[in-house]
């Protein structure tokens, strides 16, 4: 009687673990349907860019600050030894001089290069804004530069301003302006000044495109009222076409401040931080500490100071754009 009593009470009780199953199971596929729902398919287009950018992006970024905080060389990455030392990276790095040259020169490389990306890319945008015959074509023309990868550029440039098959000497000694040959690349001013105009190159279509594009927002009928009440060019140009340009050029300064402050392949290919670490930059010298002085743990808080600036910048970016918005 008492194996029957146990044998009734092992099968009820396989039977409620059968039922509880189903209601799971149940209940899985309702929440199933209810997120491969018509209302839900923006989030599952999203859902593998996300899980993208979350393994590909978000872990590095994550993993790098961490590595910042830690002790990590070659000598003790092969024993597995990770000693967290907070921020004495840091306080190293700001007491390295190559540390605040190379902050220093990607700073003055970034501003020097906006400058003058922006200056030419206006009057560029400026010029193809008129109607004339070629202006399409020569404009397509003009992209090229910005079209080709940086490191074909970079060679280019590297051959344009070499020592002794540059083109840039051979025009110099054939208009008799210099008597011997320039060391562009191996002497520390000169090789920054090549930099600059390689990175000038690069950017003056991206300025180019960008204004153009902003100027034809701008509507015909304000600039005939402008003529009709006796307006010049010139104070069209202020009264108008700068203030009406505002948000298309606060857009592409930050995105050009964007775009120069973290170059490494151009830098790298055409110096690579020489000469005697004069046209270092933050992201070459962090390239260097990581991958040829095999201080990782310091390459990793180059690159973080890297980050945190931009990020400073891109917050500066939204809040600019949705400001303008708002007004």
């Amino acid at each position: 009687m008492q194996r029957l009593f146990l044998y009734v009470k092992s099968v009820v009780k396989k039977e409620c673990k059968a039922e509880d199953c189903r209601k799971v199971v149940v209940i899985s596929m309702k929440k199933s349907k209810k997120l491969f729902r018509y209302d839900n398919a923006g989030v599952l287009f999203v859902l593998p860019a996300f899980l993208y950018m979350l393994v590909f992006v978000g872990y590095p970024i994550i993993r790098n600050i961490v590595l910042s905080f830690q002790d990590v060389s070659a000598g003790n990455l092969v024993r597995g030894t990770k000693n967290f030392i907070l921020f004495e990276n840091y306080l190293e790095l700001f007491g390295d001089d190559v540390f605040r040259t190379s902050l220093f020169n990607t700073l003055k490389y970034t501003i020097l290069c906006l400058v003058f990306q922006f200056l030419i890319g206006f009057l560029l945008a400026l010029f193809f804004n008129k109607r004339f015959s070629l202006a399409k074509p020569v404009r397509g023309i003009l992209l090229v530069p910005w079209m080709i990868p940086v490191t074909v550029t970079a060679l280019m440039f590297k051959l344009l301003f070499a020592t002794d098959i540059g083109v840039i000497n051979y025009i110099l000694r054939s208009l008799h302006l210099i008597s011997k040959n320039i060391e562009w690349l191996t002497t520390p001013g000169t090789a920054m000044f090549a930099l600059i105009c390689a990175n000038i190159w690069i950017g003056i279509p991206f300025n180019m495109i960008l204004i153009s594009t902003g100027l034809t927002t701008i509507p015909k009928e304000l600039y005939e009222s402008a003529s009709i009440d006796g307006g010049g060019k010139v104070q069209t140009f202020f009264s108008i076409t700068l203030p009406l340009l505002r948000p298309t050029i606060e857009s592409v300064l930050i995105l050009g401040f964007i775009y120069t402050f973290k170059v490494y392949d151009l830098v790298y290919v055409m110096t690579s931080g020489g000469p005697v670490n004069s046209t270092h930059m933050l992201s070459t010298y962090s390239y260097k500490l990581s991958f040829e002085m095999f201080k990782y743990s310091k390459g990793s808080a180059v690159a973080n100071v890297l980050l945190v600036i931009l990020l400073l910048v891109g917050v500066f970016y939204i809040k600019a754009t949705t400001a303008g918005e708002e007004e």
